[in-house]
């Protein structure tokens, strides 16, 4: 089924780094750590790092078989193996979820600019107080948030353009390696703070007192999510692989980068927060309020390194936020362009464009405007909760039944194996995952997100 002229990535290094920086993003350095941190620490990362081995990384491949078997957009490659039955419609949901995201993503990734640029003419203040309305006045202003939205739009739109090779790989090459050199210079000057220890202890120490079943749907939700898995994101980018790209061994080293960017994100935050006697928050309070003024705080005795490390830390939120934008535009951009048969620049066009507007009401939604609410909450909290905590879940569980279950077996092990020049030794235990376990632990995160269970 594969295409002979159809893009490609270039490399397999390209490969891991551009997929990886599509699973990498705002959720790993603030949900990740705030979440072991609550649950057990050290008992919840191994507790998330099982999730990822028997939830994540299966589902992971599941959407690397559907991309590269299709060679094509998320929803045509659903539509090809689903042979012109319903089915095909999971795929147009991965496409909707994916344009979905991107639009408000892109209005928390706006956000990081503005305390970049905040951050470098210092306007955002050293105390908590200034620092916190700085915020609540930036969220509210009708102007500035939707700028900067646009602004990160048109960044990604600028690699997007530029193709698969040329745009997404090459900035994925850059991209990638500066983020972890971001992450651990930050960490190194986080570890070495006066009582730092306090903070390594409270993320490593297992509290087994804390491992319940509502901190195992936490961890599975955690995994599910930080991998991107349901957005059309991992099924667009393998639809870029050759034939020779190992799909298992793929999806375990991104799943390794991922899980190694979340931990050390905890590193990065708590003993800066511990040091300093301030416990985090979770969510925007936490990147955006309460750090800011720990790095300061932590860097009192050297005002220009705490200056410099809270530039930082924004230089890498927006670089984690900026691999996560160029994933999920791509999934709309080669929707467009394949069906509605247009060039590559077009298709581009029109999501940068639609998804600025959906930014925009988002931003607004958040403040300027009250009326843009819908059931009591604002617009950009209700794309989060649609796309979140419905259309991911249900996309994910529907693939799994889709693979398992409806798509031949052996068209199935033909791309587990590489047409069969892979030995394929784990391909039962993957079957049994992706047709039994994956399918119950994604209802029971549904439900549990839902107050069900």
């Amino acid at each position: 089924m594969a295409k002979t002229d159809r893009a490609s990535f270039g490399s397999k290094l390209g490969i891991i780094l551009a997929t990886a920086g599509s699973a990498v993003g705002l959720g790993n350095i603030w949900r990740f750590p705030y979440m072991a941190g609550e649950n057990g620490g050290a008992a919840f990362i191994f507790i998330y790092i099982a999730c990822v081995i028997v939830l994540g990384i299966p589902c992971m491949v599941s959407e690397f078989i559907i991309g590269r078997r299709g060679a094509a957009n998320t929803a045509r490659a659903y539509s090809k193996l689903s042979r012109g039955s319903m089915w095909k419609c999971v795929g147009y949901l991965g496409v909707l979820t994916g344009f979905l995201i991107t639009g408000y993503y892109a209005v928390v990734s706006g956000w990081c600019l503005e305390y970049i640029y905040g951050s470098a003419t210092s306007q955002i203040g050293t105390d908590r107080v200034a620092i916190g309305q700085y915020f609540d006045d930036f969220a509210a202003d009708p102007v500035r948030p939707v700028l900067w939205a646009v602004a990160f739009l048109l960044i990604t739109h600028f690699v997007i353009v530029r193709g698969v090779r040329n745009g997404i790989e090459r900035a994925s090459k850059v991209l990638m390696p500066t983020l972890f050199i971001l992450l651990l210079v930050i960490v190194v000057a986080s570890c070495m703070l006066p009582g730092a220890e306090k903070g390594i202890t409270f993320l490593f120490q297992p509290d087994l007192d804390k491992v319940n079943g509502d901190m195992f749907l936490g961890a599975l939700g955690q995994s599910f999510y930080s991998l991107s898995i349901a957005m059309g994101c991992i099924c667009t980018y393998a639809s870029y692989f050759s034939r020779d790209t190992h799909l298992m061994k793929s999806a375990v080293q991104i799943s390794v980068i991922d899980c190694l960017v979340a931990i050390l994100a905890g590193l990065m935050i708590f003993p800066a927060a511990f040091s300093v006697g301030v416990e985090p928050d979770s969510g925007a309070s936490l990147i955006f309020k309460t750090l800011p003024n720990v790095f300061h705080q932590a860097f009192s005795s050297m005002p220009m390194v705490g200056y410099v490390t809270s530039l930082l830390f924004y230089a890498l939120l927006s670089l984690a936020a900026l691999t996560s934008l160029i994933s999920l535009h791509e999934v709309s951009t080669a929707f467009f362009e394949e069906e509605l048969h247009i060039s590559r620049k077009k298709a581009a066009c029109i999501v940068t464009v639609t998804t600025a507007v959906v930014g925009a009401f988002c931003s607004l939604s958040l403040g300027a405007f009250d009326g843009l609410s819908l059931f009591g909450m604002p617009l950009f909290s209700i794309f989060d909760f649609v796309t979140g905590q419905i259309f991911l879940p249900v996309g994910g569980f529907l693939t799994c039944i889709f693979l398992g279950w409806y798509v031949p077996r052996q068209d199935v092990r033909d791309e587990f194996t590489n047409g069969g020049t892979l030995r394929g030794s784990l391909f039962a235990a993957y079957l049994f995952l992706i047709r039994f376990v994956c399918p119950l632990a994604i209802l029971a995160v549904f439900l549990n997100q839902l107050n069900i269970i």
